[in-house]
């Protein structure tokens, strides 16, 4: 299953709360992470491809210098994916070939940005009203309300989403029923996965 959502909309609560119930997840923002660790090939490549400027005094990769790069630019961050995306897709076939449990979650915060929708047999989408996601937004980033207004725009609306997903968790109320709905889903999926081992 693939879970993907908004920036703020939830998506880390809903897959850390299937990790404890036993669901193995991989996500593909810490993958990216992991990805460019000082001297990797992704990292190399980054800064052959942007410059100096994106990599910091330690030989890290400046995460902010590189966003200011890429985020108004469509080419620019389309090189970026270009770097990134098939060494992400690559790390999570591998993972998956090792995975036994009835069915595992691939978190995927860009899949209708990127045209991964057919990676996973269901997309499971957390979603929330946009006045929600921007308080969220801004209570755990340090960023400004007109930062976070150009990520959302940046990302796929809301409604082409909702369309495209086989289900949807709602999140715009308390973390007890986030972790309800959850629980929900959960029990749903194992149903599924069960009726797809007998047939």
């Amino acid at each position: 299953m693939a879970l993907t959502g908004g920036i703020g909309c939830g998506k880390s609560a809903v897959s850390n709360h299937l990790q404890t119930l036993g669901v193995p997840v991989i996500d593909a923002d810490h993958l990216a992470h992991q990805l460019v660790q000082p001297g990797s090939p992704a990292l190399v490549e980054i800064q052959n491809t942007f410059g100096e400027s994106v990599i910091d005094n330690r030989g890290c990769l400046d995460r902010s210098a590189l966003r200011n790069i890429v985020f108004d630019d469509p080419q620019q961050r389309k090189q970026l994916e270009n770097i990134l995306h098939p060494r992400i897709n690559a790390a999570m076939k591998e993972w998956l070939k090792s995975q036994t449990a009835e069915y595992v979650i691939l978190v995927i915060p860009l899949l209708f940005e990127t045209g991964q929708q057919t990676v996973a047999d269901r997309i499971l989408l957390v979603d929330c009203y946009e006045s929600i996601q921007i308080d969220r937004v801004l209570q755990r980033d340090k960023l400004s309300k007109k930062q976070v207004r150009q990520i959302i725009a940046s990302q796929v609306n809301r409604q082409t989403r909702l369309q495209g997903a086989d289900d949807i968790i709602e999140n715009n109320s308390t973390q007890a029923m986030l972790i309800k709905a959850t629980n929900d889903i959960h029990e749903k999926y194992l149903k599924l996965a069960k009726k797809t081992a007998t047939h």
